[in-house]
């Protein structure tokens, strides 16, 4: 009889691995590295802009390319919270509804949040033109 590394009770739900977890850890890896280099250039940006008056800042938000970076920072940004906060959930919260629960609240909070942030870069760079 071959040994199996799979609970009784796993057995007899048919429950296995999901085959997602590898993806996950490359999307989290991945979002992470694309977070260095935006988030040293958002850094960059802001310090160059200290003591700035609010339109200097507007018109450095509103220039096409530090638009669309400031988009990809917010994209990547919120995408690896939602990933990374799944995994907190998915490890520490027990109950089965309880979890369902946080997970569909943190995606529906990151897609919120995240689309607010990304229409308010882009009304700033539009109101501009």
């Amino acid at each position: 009889m071959t040994e199996s590394l799979r609970s009784p009770l796993g057995r007899v739900r048919g429950l296995g691995s999901a085959r997602s977890g590898t993806t996950h850890w490359w999307r989290q890896r991945l979002t992470a590295l694309a977070l260095l280099p935006l988030i040293i250039w958002f850094v960059i940006g802001l310090v160059s802009h200290v003591g700035a008056d609010h339109a200097a800042v507007v018109a450095w938000i509103a220039a096409p390319l530090n638009a669309a970076l400031l988009v990809l920072l917010l994209t990547a940004g919120f995408w690896h919270v939602q990933l990374g906060g799944r995994v907190i959930i998915e490890d520490y919260i027990h109950g089965e509804g309880l979890k369902i629960f946080s997970v569909v609240a943190l995606n529906f909070a990151t897609i919120a949040v995240g689309l607010a942030c990304v229409l308010a870069v882009l009304k700033l760079a539009l109101r501009t033109v």
